[in-house]
């Protein structure tokens, strides 16, 4: 890996000393924020998917983020199981279907931007890096809004919830045990913050192997118990 891209969007990688004055006040951004804001704000599930896009485009997450793989790792969970689900939650679903379609298209959504050319492109391209986290955030909010649905029934919802995680986890899991560093982009960046490039890429791994199941595991409960008060039995 000898070219070394500059984050296009969230800027050059930060001095670490400076990271909490890396705040991304861009207007654009800070604009479609408060329309959201406006739009679904009242809801509390809709004020805290806000929040949580705030935290992963306007905090300093979105600077470190050029630096390390691990903070984006971090950043795509908050998007695919944090702020997708509560965008769900706050824009239920209408009408009954199987997650199949949506499982398969937001898993593919997933692992190919985290193939190393599409990473890449996507930390070095304006274009590229919306294109990223606009297909993991819709395709991921589409997944939960079948998940949530209120017809789903609970052992189907259950297990698209588990295999969600579940395909997470493998690329946790492959990122993790890989003995080279795949991403060009941090090739040199983590080494400002005490990591090798491979420390780096095996800490993200192991944030979406293992840390990353937690919010599947709050709504796995969730869903489990919705499904047992449907049943009739005392919660």
């Amino acid at each position: 890996m000898t070219k070394v891209f500059q984050g296009t969007y969230c800027g050059p990688p930060p001095d670490p000393a400076d990271l909490w004055r890396d705040w991304n006040l861009d207007p654009p951004l800070l604009l479609a924020l408060g329309v959201l804001a406006f739009l679904i704000g009242r809801r509390p599930a809709g004020a805290a998917a806000v929040a949580v896009l705030f935290v992963t485009f306007v905090s300093p997450l979105c600077a470190l983020s050029a630096a390390l793989f691990s903070a984006r790792v971090v950043h795509h969970v908050l998007l695919i199981a944090v702020a997708a689900p509560l965008l769900a939650a706050a824009f239920p679903a209408r009408r009954s279907a199987a997650p199949t379609l949506a499982f398969l298209a937001a898993t593919a959504t997933l692992w190919v931007w985290h193939l190393p050319g599409a990473y890449d492109l996507a930390l070095g391209n304006m274009l590229a890096y919306w294109l990223m986290q606009a297909s993991l955030l819709a395709t991921a909010t589409v997944l939960w809004r079948v998940i949530l649905q209120p017809g789903q029934p609970s052992v189907v919802a259950l297990l698209s919830v588990f295999g969600g995680y579940l395909q997470m986890a493998l690329l946790g899991a492959l990122l993790t045990l890989a003995p080279d560093p795949l991403y060009a982009i941090h090739a040199i960046a983590p080494l400002d913050w005490g990591l090798t490039p491979l420390e780096d890429q095996q800490l993200g791994g192991l944030i979406m192997w293992m840390p990353s199941g937690l919010p599947y595991l709050v709504i796995g409960g969730l869903v489990a118990r919705r499904g047992w008060r449907a049943m009739g039995a005392p919660s």
